[in-house]
């Protein structure tokens, strides 16, 4: 099951925002991440984009996204390079033909305006920042259900969730957790884009060029286990209606999109804890393409219930470290012993950037680019060399037009198990030629942040 993961770039001498790109990892893990941007960026003044005369010039937040970098100002505007294609037998120095360009033109170029999330630490994007930023861990005992009689009796296990003001009470009963989750982080994602239900912005939108991707790796988990429960138990005339439509994968982006009108692309993509990220790659591509001026992107997920740590427990992946959890998920360290579960949402709202000028959006971040392969080689296990991850790497970087040498942070993986850790190492360092000032983390575990070296 490959999994790919989200890495966050900024040059170390320019005003860019932060830089976006999306790379496989080759493990399958039920959580996926969405990396925080930094808005501290200094402003730059417009140098390519003309302004109606009598059009206000736009917000500092926006200037700096208007300037191209040199690599993109030496690049002819009307096309883009396709990724190199990069063979397995390729050698590990490997790199693409073609210096990297940077897109220019304002209705390709991908934008952020918008995050919404569902966590252990509450539905405020600000609030969950502060925490992580703090070194908190929401990872403790379960006790949605009695998992005394399990190796692994703690999780990222989300309480007190509430979704008042977002779903109507009588769907609100019969939804899975998984829907929950989704329905309410999309709709803060969209308020934080100045884009909530009922606003003149909202209603200004081209719903027909407006679509939802949000996916999940294991579903409607909790409404598919009662259902098989009530089949064996008291036979299929117990089965709710909703079973078959709640526990497939696409009824969030399906629900959230008609909840709030969006007409477009509506689907979901289902590759584990790479479910994010290639949510994200997806929906960026249909804004690339034309398809669509807005796209709701990102991943649901509830999974902390019997069958769902009982399977992940059968796999032999999750750590075993329950006299101390908060700290049971340590990639890199000597004494790593496997991931730790989590739940809940994290949704994107991704314009293109010409039409998130036009209505004045604010803007977090630029998306520049990414990727995605397959290493083709085990359903858990990477490649011990890497190869797959670096050379999606590789990929990515020169579809976002970035160079290796302006990456100064990537959040990795890291699964905390052996396999994984190493061949994520391996793969970096083919690909960074100093990778020593590189800084390294990950959103699953806070307490061990790396250097490679």
């Amino acid at each position: 099951l490959q999994s790919p993961r989200a890495q966050v770039a900024g040059p170390p001498s320019q005003p860019h925002p932060p830089y976006i790109h999306t790379r496989s990892r080759p493990h399958s893990h039920p959580a996926a991440s969405t990396p925080h941007q930094s808005r501290d960026r200094a402003p730059s003044p417009p140098r390519f984009h003309r302004h109606h005369p009598a059009r206000p010039p736009p917000p500092p937040a926006m200037q700096s996204l208007l300037v191209p970098t040199a690599a993109a100002c030496a690049a002819p505007s009307a096309s883009r390079p396709r990724p190199a294609r990069v063979s397995v037998r390729a050698s590990a120095s490997a790199a693409a033909a073609a210096p990297p360009r940077r897109e220019t033109d304002p209705k390709k170029r991908v934008v952020i305006t918008g995050m919404g999330l569902v966590s252990v630490f509450g539905n405020d994007v600000d609030a969950y920042y502060d925490r992580l930023l703090a070194g908190e861990s929401g990872v403790g005992p379960i006790d949605r259900f009695d998992a005394s009689k399990f190796p692994t009796r703690f999780a990222g296990q989300i309480r007190g969730f509430s979704s008042e003001g977002y779903i109507d009470g009588k769907n609100d009963r019969r939804l899975d957790d998984c829907l929950r989750y989704c329905i309410v982080s999309g709709k803060k994602a969209l308020e934080s884009a100045g884009l909530a239900l009922g606003s003149d912005a909202m209603a200004k939108i081209d719903k027909a060029r407006a679509g939802v991707l949000v996916g999940t790796g294991m579903g409607g988990l909790q409404v598919f286990s009662d259902g098989v429960q009530n089949l064996l138990e008291k036979g299929y005339r117990k089965i709710t209606p909703f079973f078959i439509p709640y526990a497939i994968t696409n009824m969030g982006s399906a629900l959230l999109g008609m909840d709030i009108g969006f007409m477009g692309p509506n689907y979901s993509i289902s590759t584990a804890c790479a479910t994010s990220n290639y949510c994200f790659y997806a929906a960026a591509n249909h804004i690339r393409k034309g398809e669509a001026d807005v796209m709701i992107a990102g991943g649901t997920e509830a999974a902390i219930i019997p069958i769902g740590v009982g399977g992940f427990v059968a796999c032999r992946a999750l750590s075993q470290r329950n006299d101390d959890p908060k700290t049971a998920s340590r990639p890199w360290d000597k004494e790593r012993d496997g991931f730790v579960m989590g739940e809940g949402a994290g949704v994107l709202v991704m314009e293109s950037l010409e039409h998130a000028m036009k209505r004045g959006a604010p803007i977090v971040a630029e998306y520049l680019g990414g990727a995605v392969n397959c290493d083709a080689y085990h359903m858990t296990d990477p490649r011990a060399d890497g190869l797959g991850v670096s050379s999606c790497i590789r990929q990515s970087l020169q579809d976002a037009g970035v160079a290796p040498e302006e990456v100064n942070y990537i959040n990795a993986h890291a699964t905390s198990t052996l396999a994984g850790d190493l061949a994520e190492m391996n793969a970096i360092k083919q690909v960074f030629k100093d990778p020593s000032g590189i800084k390294v983390n990950a959103t699953k575990v806070l307490y061990c942040p790396a250097f490679v070296t």
